[in-house]
């Protein structure tokens, strides 16, 4: 009978503590920078749980700290584990972990929002949009202050299929303010539906994972916290090019509290405004009257399909803005008053 063979499972040597190291390297969190430090490792091992299975995955954590989380990927047996860490504090305790797990680990001193994940992973890792998600991970505990720009950045890379999603439907499991985390899994007709809500729902499948009580962080923040874990969908629910997705959600939104209607209207300049916000309504068969938070997925894919069509039609449309005119009126007025006022002296 032939031996057993034991399956070998990667397991970090003994190595301080994370609050060791945080006294070890005299590291402070920045309240400018919306820093707080977990470091309850069941947590940080649930954070690495809802990415799901990590076995032999390549790995890029966002802002990893002092490496908490850190820790707890590189124990699920992760191929390799990219760390991007734009505060240059942190870099020597990342190092050390980095020398703890040889060949498993690579610090980058950079800023997520213009590092390059398009070219961080092997191209043999490239899979069609229609399989299944490759073996790569995107994870991170965010700063409040980076948090919204860095998954809008993210959603537009998912609709273009670039970035770190040219290997496909890579996956991501982030950390959100509770309040931020709730408008991106909010439903149709809820207090919470938002702009992130329509973003990330016609792009992704967004499922909230659990909520951290701010009392397990270090500082405490004002705020609990919520892990939001994101896998992009095989086909939009709104073919249509992120921006003018982003221009009329934007819009919709702007007037939350009031009829829909009001929120389309700003689409368009002054001289036609409620003729063609009347004819748009019309054409994606919703109903004025409706409040912006109850408008479905399929309202807004409506309204975006013949918002496009009327930009076609009109291709000055898109470049339109709203609040440029705004301003340009202000402008002309403040101009006239001072006119006026000369003419008095």
């Amino acid at each position: 009978m032939a031996a057993s063979r034991g399956v070998t499972v990667f397991r970090l040597p003994p190595l301080p503590t994370i609050g060791e190291v945080i006294k070890l390297f005299k590291l402070k969190a920045v309240k400018q920078l919306s820093q707080n430090f977990l470091l309850d490792l069941r947590l940080t091992d649930k954070i690495a749980r809802s990415a799901g299975n990590l076995k032999d995955a390549h790995v890029c954590e966002v802002g990893p700290g002092p490496g908490g989380i850190t820790r707890a990927i590189l124990n699920a047996g992760v191929a390799e584990l990219l760390l991007v860490e734009k505060d240059p504090r942190f870099i020597p305790g990342l190092q050390m972990l980095s020398e703890a797990a040889p060949g498993k680990v690579r610090v980058v001193h950079g800023d997520i929002l213009t590092y390059k994940l398009g070219q961080a992973f092997p191209n043999h890792l490239i899979k069609n949009w229609e399989d299944d998600p490759p073996d790569i991970h995107i994870i991170g505990n965010l700063p409040f202050s980076v948090s919204t720009p860095l998954i809008i950045k993210w959603l537009e890379n998912i609709s273009k299929r670039d970035g770190p999603f040219r290997y496909g439907r890579t996956q991501l499991t982030l950390t959100f303010q509770k309040e931020v985390g709730e408008r991106l899994t909010a439903s149709t007709g809820t207090r919470q539906r938002s702009r992130l809500s329509i973003m990330s729902q016609y792009l992704c499948t967004v499922h909230k994972c659990f909520t951290i009580p701010g009392k397990a962080f270090v500082p405490k923040p004002d705020v609990d916290v919520t892990v939001v874990h994101f896998t992009p969908l095989v086909q939009p629910k709104i073919e249509q090019p992120f921006k003018l997705v982003e221009k009329v959600v934007q819009s919709v939104f702007q007037f939350r509290r009031k009829y829909c209607h009001h929120g389309i209207r700003i689409l368009f300049p002054e001289a036609t405004r409620l003729e063609k916000a009347e004819q748009m309504l019309m054409l994606a068969d919703v109903d004025p009257t409706l409040r912006p938070t109850q408008l479905s997925m399929f309202h807004f894919k409506n309204l975006c399909d013949v918002y496009r069509k009327m930009c076609d039609e009109d291709p000055s449309l898109f470049a339109y803005n709203y609040r440029e005119e705004l301003r340009e009126k202000r402008r002309k007025k403040s101009n006239f008053k001072r006119t006026s006022d000369d003419d008095l002296i």
